[in-house]
């Protein structure tokens, strides 16, 4: 059960990214330098979405990896978008009507919630939702809950670190020096600073793996990108 704090910062990450939809496409492309669709296109490449396959984009956004998935399944196969934040799903739906993607099918709900039927997608994406879950082990519970057997899914997100290595004084420089400072110009600093406070609560690659393989996944695999700065994760059921 999320308890009253858990809840708390959950409104707080919903708020978080309302505040910040009408800037998010923008600031992902400017502050990743556009390597943040390289690095979703990867994670696909890993998962192979087939034709006709049934998809859920958990925590899906402004639609990115939704409007990828659906060029992979093609006009046989389905993609559910799925999002607590009204803002950018809004700007997901809009996307998609200008693009025409008009067969994805957006959810405004929750990724720990989804109340969607038991062993329904043939795979499933997270890109930069993990670490925002109030419980990380129920969101891995409600995936695997989701996926039809023998099935995959995939995230990709910030890695985390808990020691002093080059690679994890470049990331707090780079989050402290780059990506606030760019995003107050833009006065949203506050809501960028959230990425710091976020990861200092992100399990390690090894617990991320350790979580998901207690929960009942088969197999757990891990691949950093991006110079050790993100991480995919790959579970099989």
């Amino acid at each position: 059960m999320i308890n009253s704090m858990q809840f708390k910062d959950s409104i707080t990450v919903k708020k978080i990214f309302d505040g910040i939809a009408s800037k998010y496409d923008f600031l992902n492309d400017l502050l990743s330098f556009g390597l943040h669709r390289t690095w979703k296109k990867k994670l696909l490449s890993k998962l192979d979405p087939l034709p006709g396959e049934k998809w859920l984009d958990l925590c899906c956004g402004t639609g990115d990896m939704s409007f990828l998935l659906a060029k992979y399944v093609g006009p046989t196969g389905t993609i559910f978008g799925l999002d607590s934040a009204n803002q950018p799903l809004s700007i997901a739906k809009k996307r998609a009507f200008e693009n025409g993607f008009l067969s994805i099918r957006w959810l405004n709900d929750d990724a720990l919630i989804t109340n969607l039927p038991d062993h329904e997608f043939d795979g499933i994406v997270m890109a930069y939702g993990l670490r925002n879950l109030v419980d990380i082990k129920k969101g891995f519970e409600e995936v695997y809950r989701l996926l039809k057997p023998g099935r995959r899914v995939g995230f990709l997100d910030f890695k985390s670190f808990n020691d002093q290595s080059i690679f994890a004084r470049f990331q707090i420089f780079y989050l402290r020096n780059i990506v606030v400072p760019i995003a107050s110009f833009f006065g949203l600093g506050k809501q960028y600073s959230y990425i710091e406070s976020s990861l200092k609560v992100f399990p390690l690659a090894n617990k991320q793996k350790e979580i998901a393989l207690s929960v009942g996944f088969k197999n757990a695999q891990f691949q950093t990108l991006a110079f050790g700065q993100m991480g995919i994760l790959i579970l099989y059921t």
